[in-house]
């Protein structure tokens, strides 16, 4: 750091010996101001030749900064007008070509113009002469300056106390307001403001504002310093008391806790009664968290893992309520329909009546979405009185999700089980794995795999988390889980479950469910209990079949909550219109209100064709929203010999329409058909509503009927619906999905339907409200379906 002198006595403060015209020093990063010694290292080749021409002619030199100091060879535009006349009093020239010269500040100036020297910075000068100020106003400000520049070297570290020495002896003001100006550590630009000012007073009143900042920013740093120190210091003395304690416990042999955090960390372990393997290993990290500095990563990680073990259910669980009549009753209140699940759960708890303890009760809900399978594993826990946590598994795709992560990562945590066991505060809770299906898998393992433990009833009551590190028993949760779709969970996983499949709710169910469940939770949650809200039967239908399309009833539950905040702004309306309360509290909601409310209907019911036409027979068909039924049109045109298909139809319903050709041709003589009936025909099929993909071999037998029809003429009957799977061999095998395909056949006004023979099992399982008004006729090959379909072909009304 250059040392900064002050001139006690000038001998070159007369002014008429100054010349107007003075070569000019750029200075990179200091200002130096009147009555100031300095030494000054020069080195650009402009500022040589200025300080050389002063050297040889005057030794008077004007010093001013430069606006920006990162500017190596600066214009006139760079430097500040305002500056100090200074003398050269001495000049050493260095080894290296720089020059080392020591002026003294003599008199504030300022550039009135350059001139045209081109070789160095040369300019006219115009000397700033201090005026005479008031006598006890420039006393007020001297002492004001002198108490905060007092202030300033006291808490400033960087000024030495001598500096204060030196400001007392001097007794000038202006001298005392260049030495002050000269002290402040500031930027360039807040020092350059001081020679901006041309009167005594104005300069001593911006030192003052300078002063005043710089106490208070200082104050402040000090003030943190202090903080920091403190902390710091107590740390180190927490440590070094710590320290001394463990050294005379180890040295009086004393294992006794003498922390009150250790002695109720023990405590909450002994109370949290775990098994002894786990006990012994809480114990085992409590000793090593003694011996761990508080401050040290470790006893962070030591401590979160204790909180873990303590936090865990060991022992606590709820008990069960076994009251089957009980269980059934919450089951039926809470959902309308699932007989088979419910009947799943009604018998699980007659077992745990005799046995009181049983594995193996992992049960899989397989269905579309708003089915009602997480709801349902809410209701089994609210029946069985246990706690209920739910894990949603989609989109899981870390092994360590579900097994946790190992103490040794940063920011480690145990598995969703774990964590779900820690929510329940129970052994015992109803654990719901929601869409177990939706599972994936990358570089971070098979999270499906890690679940195989899990959902395993020999292995599960040793479930080893990676964080926690020891054995825990998951065996007295009851698991549940739910999927979508069977297929995409994973077979070891089926292998441990009991799948019951919710295949979605047929539209009777769907009436029952808006009738007794979901009208009622709308109309509370609309505020409408305290008027009579009329739901029309029909009105309920008509929502059912021409506004939603779902397995479920999530669209159908949006949809009464549309029509009941429609009715709730008439009743506001009808009620408080006008400012006037009315008393207008029965409102009706019928057929004619819904189309008011919702609009068009969006979907329409395909319905059979009434009218006889030779190559149109209909099939029957389940979709994921339902069953409907499937027109197909064959039609037979002069051509070549080939087999069109259309309708966007997949690959196994086209294997169908060729089977069902070749077993025509193979057996055309049985059939009635000429020997090479399809010799120079071109045969088209189409399935209507071309935008909606269709697939699946139940269409065998229909698409069979259809080709039949195209060749021999023969109208179908227009009352006959069927399905089934057909062979080469003329056999029709059995399908999926009759359920739905029977209520299509009601809802379309079939009276006949023919059900592959191997079905005829499954007619037991299928309610009687589905059954009632069909004749279902059981077939095992196709030639006993003709006589059905091409047989009696006038009407016949449907059987009620």
């Amino acid at each position: 750091m250059e040392e900064k002198l002050f001139a006690q006595t000038s001998e070159y403060s007369m002014i008429e010996d100054i010349p107007k015209i003075l070569p000019v020093l750029p200075l990179r990063d200091n200002v130096i101001f009147p009555y100031m010694i300095f030494p000054i290292l020069v080195g650009r080749e402009q500022s040589i030749r200025a300080a050389n021409y002063a050297l040889d002619n005057s030794k008077y030199i004007f010093l001013a900064a430069q606006k920006r100091s990162n500017i190596d060879e600066p214009t006139r535009d760079d430097i500040y007008t305002d500056g100090t006349i200074a003398k050269i009093i001495q000049i050493l020239k260095l080894p290296n070509g720089l020059l080392k010269i020591l002026v003294d500040g003599v008199i504030q100036g300022r550039i009135s113009r350059f001139t045209e020297r081109t070789n160095f910075f040369e300019a006219e000068i115009e000397v700033i002469s201090p005026a005479e100020e008031d006598p006890r106003e420039m006393k007020a400000l001297i002492r004001q300056m002198s108490n905060l520049f007092k202030e300033y070297v006291k808490i400033n570290k960087a000024l030495p106390p001598e500096a204060l020495t030196a400001f007392e002896n001097i007794e000038e003001p202006d001298r005392k307001l260049f030495y002050v100006a000269a002290n402040i550590n500031q930027s360039i630009e807040v020092k350059q403001k001081i020679l901006q000012k041309y009167s005594l007073k104005e300069q001593m009143y911006e030192v003052i504002r300078i002063l005043n900042s710089e106490i208070e920013i200082l104050k402040i740093e000090k003030e943190i310093e202090n903080k920091v120190q403190e902390n710091i210091a107590k740390t180190q003395r927490k440590f070094i008391i710590q320290e001394q304690i463990r050294i005379l416990q180890e040295e009086l042999g004393e294992e006794e806790d003498v922390s009150p955090e250790f002695v109720k960390l023990k405590e909450q372990i002994i109370k949290a009664k775990m098994p002894k393997q786990a006990h012994e290993k809480a114990m085992e990290e409590l000793n090593k968290l003694k011996k761990t500095p508080p401050s040290s990563p470790e006893a962070t990680v030591i401590r979160n893992y204790l909180d873990w073990l303590i936090d865990v259910p060991w022992y606590k669980k709820t008990k069960d309520n076994l009251d089957i009549k009980n269980v059934r009753k919450i089951l039926d209140e809470d959902h309308y329909g699932l007989d088979k699940p419910k009947e799943r759960i009604v018998e699980h708890i007659a077992v745990l009546n005799l046995v009181k303890s049983m594995r193996g009760q992992i049960l899989c809900f397989v269905g579309p979405p708003g089915v009602g399978k997480t709801s349902l594993g809410k209701s089994i826990a609210r029946a069985l009185g246990r706690n209920f946590v739910r894990i949603s598994l989609g989109g899981v795709k870390d092994e360590a999700e579900i097994r946790g992560h190992r103490r040794t990562y940063i920011g480690s945590m145990p598995g969703k089980i774990i964590q779900s066991m820690k929510r329940a505060k129970t052994i015992n809770p109803v654990m719901l794995l929601d869409e177990i299906d939706k599972m994936s898998m990358d570089f971070r393992g098979d999270p499906s795999s890690a679940m195989l433990e899990v959902l395993d009833p020999e292995q599960n009551h040793t479930f080893n988390d990676h964080y926690l590190e020891v054995d825990y028993d998951l065996s007295q949760v009851m698991f549940i889980t739910t999927a979508n779709v069977r297929y995409n969970i994973p077979l070891p996983l089926q292998d441990r479950m009991e799948i019951i499949e919710l295949p979605g709710y047929l539209e009777f169910e769907k009436f029952e469910i808006a009738k007794r469940h979901i009208i009622p939770k709308q109309i509370k949650a609309h505020g409408l209990e305290k008027f009579k809200i009329e739901f029309k039967d029909e009105a309920i239908n008509k929502i059912i079949t021409e506004y939603t399309r779902e397995a479920g009833v999530r669209n159908l539950e949006r949809e009464i909550a549309s029509v009941l905040r429609k009715t709730a702004r008439e009743i506001v309306l009808a009620n408080y219109g006008n400012g006037k309360k009315k008393s207008k509290k029965n409102f009706v909601i019928d057929c004619e209100t819904i189309e008011k409310f919702l609009g068009v209907p969006k979907y329409r019911t395909q319905k059979a064709n009434k009218e006889l036409r030779v190559g149109s027979v209909t099939g029957l068909a389940w979709t994921s929203v339902g069953g409907e039924i499937l027109q197909v049109d064959a039609t037979v045109m002069p051509g070549s010999e080939k087999l069109t298909l259309t309708g966007q139809i997949g690959d196994v319903m086209k294997e169908s329409a060729m089977a069902a050709l070749s077993y025509l041709r193979s057996n055309a003589k049985e059939f009635g058909l000429p020997p090479h009936f399809n010799k120079g025909k071109e045969i088209h099929i189409h399935l209507p509503e071309g935008a909606i993909p269709k697939d699946g071999p139940s269409a065998g037998i229909t698409m069979a009927m259809a080709l039949y029809s195209a060749f021999s003429g023969k109208p179908a009957r227009n009352d006959v619906a069927m399905t089934g799977e057909i062979t080469l061999r003329g056999n029709v095998l059995p399908i999926g999905g009759l359920n739905e395909k029977l209520l299509a056949a009601r809802r379309n006004d079939i009276s006949i339907v023919l059900i592959p023979k191997e079905n005829e099992k499954d007619l037991n399982e299928i309610k009687p409200e589905v059954k009632e008004g069909l004749k279902i006729i059981p077939i095992s090959t196709i030639k006993e379906a003709i006589p059905y379909v091409f047989g009696d072909i006038k009407s016949k009304k449907k059987k009620k």
